[in-house]
């Protein structure tokens, strides 16, 4: 494990995910990695639910490096075993950040509330995940309270820079482009753009497959171009 990304959901990750395969640093672990994967799920129901030490080198055997949920929860236990490791966190405007993410992935746990899933199922298992890990967990089970929720957010950022040695720490707004990552991987600008993933289709589409309601109405809130 080379970098960690320690910035939360809608803060530009998915774009950072893109941009970090195209310099050489994948494959790049997601959120999206353990939706579509039985066997990371089960990794993560054993250490967001029950607690269990986490094998980090088997949650990410095969991956150079790991962005959006979990590893920006974990980003601590995570740089413990992977202490070379460099870290970037991704940061957006805490209103636009509550909007994007109050309008697509909080809608996963609010159809969840409403229409529990069949216990057991797919779907069930991860909304316990996302869950314990975020809305009960990291937002102390208050992520509609706006003030509340940005105030965390803004916490966490805060945490990040507090714990992590600015010689290994990017804070980067994914609309800066290549140069600053580029710079601090030590890699040279590919001639390329930097791909502005706005993944409202991707994520309308995983949350419908979470909820049981594919192709369900959920849009990303924030705009043409803004930060998946």
């Amino acid at each position: 494990m080379k970098l960690i990304n320690a910035g939360l959901g809608r803060t530009g990750t998915t774009s950072l995910q893109a941009a970090l395969e195209r310099l050489g640093f994948g494959p790049c672990y997601h959120m999206f990695d353990v939706i579509g994967s039985e066997e990371r799920l089960e990794q993560w129901e054993k250490i967001v639910c029950e607690g269990r030490a986490p094998d980090w080198e088997a949650v990410f055997d095969g991956y150079t490096s790991a962005v959006d949920g979990p590893s920006a929860v974990y980003y601590r236990e995570i740089m413990e075993e992977f202490p070379e490791a460099k870290v970037i966190l991704t940061i957006r405007d805490g209103e636009l950040w509550y909007r994007s993410t109050y309008d697509t992935l909080y809608q996963f746990a609010l159809k969840s509330k409403e229409h529990p899933p069949e216990p057991g199922s797919k779907q069930a298992r991860l909304f316990r995940v996302v869950n314990t890990m975020i809305w009960d967990g990291l937002f102390g089970g208050r992520f509609s309270d706006k003030d509340h929720a940005i105030e965390v957010f803004r916490d966490h950022n805060q945490g990040v820079v507090n714990d992590i040695d600015p010689d290994n720490l990017l804070v980067y707004d994914v609309r800066e482009g290549w140069e600053p990552l580029c710079e601090f991987l030590g890699v040279d600008v590919p001639a390329d753009d930097f791909p502005r993933v706005n993944d409202t289709e991707s994520m309308r589409e995983v949350i419908g497959k979470m909820s049981g309601q594919v192709g369900g109405q959920v849009s990303d809130g924030a705009g043409p171009g803004a930060p998946g």
